[in-house]
């Protein structure tokens, strides 16, 4: 096993974050020389991030914690434009009022998970669109273009899958990976920064950011990727049959974000811990180690300590009673004592599953995702109550992976 010098690449290394490096020897002397500042960029291009976003934020977090200075670049300018990499099609082009709108919904995780200020170690923020759109493009042509080989962009997955694959890349496009690498350098002039990270797919972007610095300013700055999550059936992460699981309270509530996490496939348990908790080593050897019905402590642990990380304790722990108990098949229980006297289906869907809002819940029931009892629930307004109780509690499904039991008290 590889030994590292620095606590970052040492601890990120053993819980899973690292996938590729450009020069992990280089980067580790770098590191263990003093404080390095390195950046992840985010698109503006939904006004909250997903749960597949976690997993670099997490790194920008264990960066930060390792004694290094994190910076988070908002894609204000290149979200004019979007990113090519994994799609088949081109973005939507947004106006600037939805990315100004976009961002200030993104920032919002981050206040939690990072400590900024003026402190050698503290985040900062910045906006590519700070110099991208100040840019002119002959000046842009003959300083930046001259550094990039055609055929060696054709060659990037996010160029060349998007070819094979016949499906349309506009010019405006196939500019991002120049104008990343382009952010790459700005941000090391500006403020020092030596690291890229993101996840695997940003590769290319990222290798030329580095390779443009080498060219230009004669400086050695590197790159670092995290790998693209699937869980253990195959599915990506951030996903669900009901949409992207949102990390911001307003698209998705805290017991929603919990649930998520609780309904974690038995073979993700240990390495979601180590990605998405801070738990020490001893602790997830422990959980990762339980079987049979047992499992479902170490889920309530990660359930727990994940949305404490986003949301705080004090919902974490909410969410975590709210889902006390459980009955048939180790299902969680949710008690709502409005059913009692009845509620209506849309009501209960949203109070059930901490959806963000009554009207994703009348969605969700208009769209077949709901099950009460194994039955489904057609009528958003049908009046749920006692009837429906089966030894005092009824089994409602979303999709085909979320399910709790339901209490009236």
């Amino acid at each position: 096993m590889t030994r590292f010098r620095s606590d970052f690449l040492a601890e990120a290394h053993a819980r899973g974050f690292v996938h590729q490096c450009t020069d992990l020897e280089a980067l580790d002397a770098l590191l263990a020389a003093g404080p390095v500042s390195a950046y992840v960029g985010y698109d503006l291009t939904a006004d909250s991030l997903h749960v597949g976003h976690m997993i670099s934020i997490m790194l920008l977090r264990l960066w930060q914690r390792t004694g290094n200075r994190p910076v988070v670049l908002f894609g204000g300018g290149t979200s004019k434009i979007g990113d090519p990499s994994g799609r088949d099609e081109s973005r939507r082009l947004m106006s600037e009022a939805e990315i100004a709108a976009n961002k200030e919904g993104i920032r919002k995780p981050f206040a939690r998970l990072l400590r900024f200020g003026d402190g050698p170690t503290d985040a900062i923020e910045a906006d590519n669109a700070d110099w991208l759109d100040e840019l002119r493009y002959i000046p842009l042509l003959r300083e930046v273009g001259v550094h990039f080989s055609v055929n060696r962009m054709l060659s990037m997955d996010s160029v060349r899958l998007r070819l094979e694959r016949d499906q349309p890349l506009t010019f405006l496009e196939f500019n991002y990976m120049i104008l990343q690498a382009y952010d790459f350098r700005e941000l090391y002039r500006r403020f020092g920064v030596r690291l890229q990270m993101g996840g695997s797919d940003q590769w290319g972007n990222i290798v030329m950011g580095a390779d443009l610095i080498r060219r230009t300013d004669r400086a050695e700055c590197f790159g670092l990727t995290v790998p693209l999550l699937a869980t253990a059936s195959g599915a990506k992460m951030g996903k669900t049959a009901q949409g992207a699981v949102w990390l911001n309270a307003d698209r998705l509530a805290p017991f929603g974000y919990w649930q998520f996490w609780r309904n974690t496939e038995d073979p993700d348990v240990g390495r979601f811990l180590r990605l998405f908790t801070e738990l020490p080593e001893s602790e997830i050897v422990r959980l990762e180690a339980l079987r049979g019905a047992e499992i479902n402590e170490a889920k309530i642990v990660l359930a727990t300590e994940a949305t404490a990380l986003l949301h705080g304790r004090e919902a974490a722990e909410a969410a975590r009673k709210a889902a006390s108990g459980a009955g048939e098949e180790g299902l969680p229980s949710v008690t709502i004592p409005e059913l009692s006297n009845g509620l209506p289906a849309f009501q209960l869907v949203a109070r059930a599953f901490g959806l963000a809002s009554n009207a994703e819940a009348r969605r969700q029931i208009r769209g077949g995702a709901v099950r009460l009892n194994d039955a489904p629930v057609t009528d958003e307004a049908q009046l749920i109550g006692p009837e429906s109780l089966r030894d005092g509690a009824a089994r409602l499904s979303l999709g085909k992976k979320q399910a709790v039991l339901v209490r009236a008290g």
